[in-house]
């Protein structure tokens, strides 16, 4: 089903609300957000202005979409990765931004266990990287169990990248299926050096950041500086909870990450992270989920913190949502929420359900598991809500059409 919305507050009384009849075919548009939930994926086409939008979807009603990306090297390959009920994990391509899909011939799975091993069994597909803009067709994706795969033939069929997956360390740190995240430990945050494909990083949850410059052959950790919940050994990277990492395009030397325990930045080569998340303010304190960057300037960074008191509500703080936007690379923050409910809001936004487009200024975008998508325009500093009573949102995504 495809509709024209008018993105708006949701104070605004219902008799205003436009909206067109179905659209009777995908136009091309300037701005996509591509959203994913727990019964199915949405995109949202928007003009220039990022004014008028037009909502496609649902496509793959009733499955969990963990993740959908758009291909930036040809601009019309859509990856989705799901899972369908009690079939299990799948993986979903479509060549023609979403108007026809076809199913993956050999989504992510691990290797067969030896004879009196226990083996491991993909439960969903978590994160989609495309590989870097000199490899067209190459694809990484991080999974729950921990896992890392890779394709070479546009998603079509994965395999397990570096020998990480059986590694006995790697092993180690990953943990067991019952460790980690309510629903799963994670392999996410896979992140593609912009200078170099060989260059590599990834974050576990838990098992802390790591990195590689030779294309996987080898691996190192990078968790200095980076905190754990107390009363953990720090050594152990079993203990290490990166929630979310991103590197700046801008300057590809600096990466920000949001962490169970804290807010950090990592300047290049340095391997010390930095908790720039002790300048928030401590009524808010730095815990949260999401993170995203400014396309062009590396010390512009947004967070949108969780309450991450002892017992873990993993609600917006007292009901009062906000974004924390920093423009000095985590000197000071400022708290940015125009627009949004002054109170009474207890949302949770997941990891992947924030991003950044390149809009000049930047437009922002985060959905809520409460089924409502929101964005700014002016780089957080006045919210409207685009969507609302979606399913519950897993993951955000953004991207430039021609």
């Amino acid at each position: 089903m495809a509709g024209k919305i008018k993105s708006r507050t949701l104070a605004k009384p219902a008799r205003k609300t436009k909206r067109a009849a179905p659209a009777r075919g995908r136009k091309s548009a300037n701005n996509l957000v591509l959203v994913s939930t727990r019964k199915g994926a949405w995109l949202f086409h928007g003009d220039a202005a990022r004014k008028n939008w037009r909502a496609d979807g649902p496509h793959f009603l009733g499955q969990v979409i963990n993740h959908l990306v758009l291909d930036p090297r040809d601009g019309k390959t859509l990856l989705a990765a799901a899972s369908t009920g009690h079939l299990g994990p799948t993986m979903f391509r479509s060549t023609d931004l979403g108007r026809s899909w076809k199913e993956v011939t050999k989504p992510p799975a691990f290797h067969k266990a030896a004879a009196g091993e226990k083996g491991r069994t993909v439960k969903h597909t978590f994160w989609l990287t495309p590989a870097h803009a000199n490899e067209p067709g190459v694809w990484y994706a991080g999974t729950s169990p921990q896992g890392l795969f890779r394709s070479e033939d546009g998603g079509q069929s994965w395999e397990a990248f570096s020998g990480l997956n059986d590694d006995p360390q790697y092993r180690a740190w990953m943990g067991t299926e019952q460790d980690g995240t309510p629903d799963g430990p994670k392999l996410h945050s896979i992140i593609v050096d912009p200078r170099d494909p060989r260059h590599l990083y990834f974050a576990m949850s838990s098992g802390g950041v790591h990195e590689t410059t030779d294309g996987g052959r080898n691996w190192s950790p990078l968790v200095d500086g980076m905190a754990v919940v107390e009363g953990f050994d720090a050594k152990n990277l079993a203990f290490h909870d990166p929630h979310c990492v991103r590197l700046c395009p801008s300057d590809p030397n600096r990466l920000y990450q949001q962490n169970h325990c804290g807010i950090y930045r990592l300047d290049r080569p340095s391997k010390n992270w930095k908790r720039i998340g002790q300048t928030m303010p401590k009524e808010i304190g730095d815990v949260g989920f999401p993170m995203t960057v400014h396309p062009r300037d590396h010390n512009v960074a947004w967070v949108l913190p969780m309450d991450g008191q002892t017992v873990w509500p993993r609600t917006s703080i007292k009901g009062e949502p906000c974004i924390y936007g920093t423009r000095n690379g985590g000197k000071s923050w400022k708290r940015l929420a125009g627009g949004l409910p002054k109170t009474q809001a207890w949302w949770t936004v997941k990891r992947q359900a924030m991003a950044a487009d390149g809009g000049d200024p930047v437009g922002l975008y985060f959905g809520t598991t409460s089924g409502e998508l929101w964005m700014s325009r002016d780089e957080g500093e006045k919210w409207v809500c685009m969507a609302w009573h979606l399913p519950e949102i897993y993951a955000v995504e953004t991207a430039a059409l021609g």
